[in-house]
């Protein structure tokens, strides 16, 4: 369909208060499941606008646009920060800090660009509350806590997400990331990857390093874990398939010559099949248990820290608003692209009611800092989008989606 692009012209009267939104939000981020004052500013802006609204899952808010007759459609913006100290020198840069769940206090930072998501969320509600007469039907704008840790579209869609809003027939979504301002990157099919992370406990006997024959020392056998864990991709998995294990962390010990009681690591796992995801897991499992029995230990512990579902584009649908995206922002600017091993909880909207979803990326960096090497990407204390075109090509990409399927023409 043609898409009357005069509805997402955005005015200077718009433009600047899309600036100061966007820099208020940068200076302003919250951890993942603690946004209590971003929720209450979106809350606000929403109401003001004369959406229906409400909380749910805990810090996540949900506006609903009605217009008269016509398809509903949802459209998700996520909401958290990161903990960690931002070091992009600008004058709206964050110095905030929050607690993480065992109290310790950390800087945070908008490091994923989440601060962009809202902007450009809000930006499209007021301009679809401006221009009813040229869209008819139902938004559903879902601003997601907690994507960062996972647990936001879980939390929403186990508070009654959608017992509570109208169900969409689609889902739409985007993400910020270190590619050209002024395009999209979109992938038909499988978008993200599965994402499995596990703190595993491995139980030893303590004994002074003098004696290391009354000991079963869980550093050694950690280590025989970490090593025959790499065995996995390159001896278990196809190789036409793609898997990544990661060992994030080794802790153990206090003391040089104390053989400790135990000791953990944390890994992360990056799947885009199932089957191999299955696979993996299972091969981590029987592997961690395996090599503790060949040391007499006690069976591990394995606790899971995150899990990340499959983000996947609906191909017909990513088809039609690839062919919608080319018309407003030019063929060009619009690009095909594979899937990539990052991971999101996204699609678990979507599939908690059967839809289908898409979901894309838009760039937030200049051809010059592009040109001046590899810039700062997502989760860099650097990372920094230049304010435009980033945000009205996010506005401009958001509008074509929605009204791809509300607009009136």
């Amino acid at each position: 369909m043609t898409i009357d692009t005069a509805v997402f012209d955005l005015s200077d009267t718009h433009t600047t208060a899309m600036h100061e939104l966007y820099r208020h939000l940068h200076a302003h981020p919250e951890l993942s499941m603690q946004e209590t004052h971003t929720a209450a500013f979106i809350l606000d802006k929403l109401n003001h606008l004369g959406l229906e609204t409400f909380l749910c899952g805990g810090t996540g808010v949900v506006g609903i646009l009605r217009n008269g007759d016509g398809p509903v459609i949802g459209y998700r913006a996520d909401t958290d920060g990161l903990p960690m100290k931002e070091d992009t020198g600008l004058d709206y840069a964050s110095t905030t800090t929050g607690a993480l769940t065992d109290g310790t206090e950390v800087p945070v930072m908008h490091g994923c660009g989440h601060d962009t998501h809202i902007t450009v969320g809000l930006t499209a509600v007021q301009l679809l509350a401006e221009n009813r007469d040229a869209w008819a039907g139902t938004v559903v704008f879902i601003f997601q806590p907690g994507e960062e840790t996972g647990e936001g579209a879980e939390a929403m869609v186990e508070d009654g997400l959608w017992d509570k809003a109208p169900k969409p027939e689609i889902i739409y979504g985007q993400h910020v990331w270190p590619g050209l301002a002024g395009t999209v990157n979109i992938t038909k099919g499988t978008a993200m990857a599965m994402a499995d992370s596990w703190k595993v406990t491995v139980h030893g006997k303590q004994a002074h390093g003098s004696q290391p024959e009354q000991s079963i020392d869980p550093i050694v056998l950690g280590a025989h874990m970490v090593v025959r864990i790499q065995t996995i991709v390159s001896r278990e998995v196809h190789p036409m398939k793609s898997a990544v294990v990661t060992i994030g962390t080794f802790h153990g010990g206090l003391k040089e010559n104390i053989i400790p009681a135990s000791a953990e690591f944390t890994l992360n796992v990056r799947t885009f099949d199932p089957e191999v995801r299955e696979l993996v897991l299972g091969s981590l499992r029987r592997i961690i248990s395996a090599e503790a029995a060949a040391s007499g230990a006690p069976e591990p512990g394995i606790e899971e820290i995150t899990s990340f579902p499959q983000c996947y584009n609906d191909p017909a649908s990513t088809t039609d608003l690839m062919a919608v995206l080319g018309d407003v922002l030019g063929e060009d600017a619009v690009i095909e692209s594979p899937p990539v091993m990052g991971s999101e909880d996204f699609g678990l909207l979507a599939e908690a009611i059967g839809v289908p979803s898409v979901y894309w990326f838009f760039g937030g960096h200049s051809q010059d800092r592009l040109d001046g090497g590899t810039p700062p990407g997502n989760h860099s204390p650097f990372f920094a989008p230049v304010i435009e075109p980033t945000l009205s090509t996010g506005v401009r990409a958001a509008m074509t989606a929605l009204l791809s399927k509300v607009g009136a023409a």
